[in-house]
């Protein structure tokens, strides 16, 4: 049983570690958010921006060390790596900010639980776009 239970984990190791990271990049991220919409009572689109901001320098650095593993060491390649990582996050921010704009600033929903939710659309999307395109081993 344990045997078995080792070799899951072995075969799961990236989609697990993003689970995790996944769920810290989240906490980074809302918790910047809510800081800026609620205290300092920014705009939630702003708000969103500068939470972005911070999860995906939170994320790059954890999802490269730790989820993907990246070998990559030249200068070139790890500013491929960033430049990918950066317009697939990019395209997630996108996503993102139309969810925002849609129901908290047109259809009036609650801008906390709305950006929970586009966080978990965001997540899926962010870890298709990593393991197939930004972290791509060089044999797949």
């Amino acid at each position: 049983m344990i045997d078995k239970l080792k070799k899951l984990c072995i075969k799961y190791k990236s989609f697990i570690m993003y689970g995790i990271f996944g769920v810290l990049t989240t906490v980074v991220n809302y918790f910047v958010y809510w800081l800026c919409a609620r205290p300092l009572s920014l705009d939630p689109m702003v708000s969103n921006t500068i939470a972005w901001v911070a999860g995906v320098a939170f994320a790059y650095v954890t999802n490269r060390k730790y989820v993907f593993e990246s070998q990559e060491n030249s200068t070139k390649g790890i500013i491929r790596e960033l430049g990918s990582f950066t317009v697939s996050r990019l395209f997630t921010y996108f996503v993102e900010q139309a969810i925002l704009f849609v129901f908290v600033k047109r259809l009036g929903f609650n801008d906390l639980i709305i950006k929970l939710i586009a966080n978990v659309v965001v997540i899926i999307l962010n870890y298709v776009l990593s393991k197939l395109i930004v972290f791509k081993k060089k044999h797949e």
